[in-house]
């Protein structure tokens, strides 16, 4: 089981006490684990939860190329929480996996319960995938420099 102090490392709970967690999103979370190549998530198929990465790491994959690596500390999923289109990539387990999931209804029971702490998980959210898409950006950029200098 996680605690309320465990989850503080992950970011969608940053600004949250401790008490706020335990009241209102401890109670949501189901634990999944996966096993050595397991699918969690398939590109292009329905996803409707995030899922915290609690031990091991994870292969995240577009078009059948790896894009990323994930482990302890971090989450997959979140994309699809907010536009609920199918998922954009593939995460598969690299090795055992134990994750805590909540899915798009537990947030939205959130969002009915308490919505100060719904509020903060939104906007921390929004500040991962703004991160994620500054760092793809970067990324891009340093990728084109790279190409036109060599011609």
């Amino acid at each position: 089981m996680i605690t309320a102090d465990s989850l503080q490392r992950y970011s969608l709970f940053g600004g949250l006490m401790n008490e706020q967690i335990e009241a209102a999103v401890l109670p949501k979370l189901v634990y999944k684990d996966f096993q050595f190549n397991d699918v969690i998530i398939q590109e292009g198929q329905p996803n409707d939860s995030i899922y915290f990465l609690l031990e091991g790491s994870v292969d995240v994959s577009k078009n059948g190329k790896t894009i990323a690596v994930l482990g302890e500390g971090q989450t997959v999923g979140e994309m699809e929480l907010l536009d609920v289109m199918p998922a954009a990539a593939t995460v598969r387990a690299r090795q055992p996996v134990r994750t805590a999931v909540i899915s798009n209804q537990a947030i939205y029971s959130i969002y009915c319960e308490n919505t100060t702490v719904f509020a903060m998980l939104i906007m921390n959210l929004a500040r991962d995938l703004s991160r994620r898409l500054r760092q793809m950006d970067e990324a891009y950029t340093a990728l084109e420099d790279a190409c036109f200098t060599r011609h």
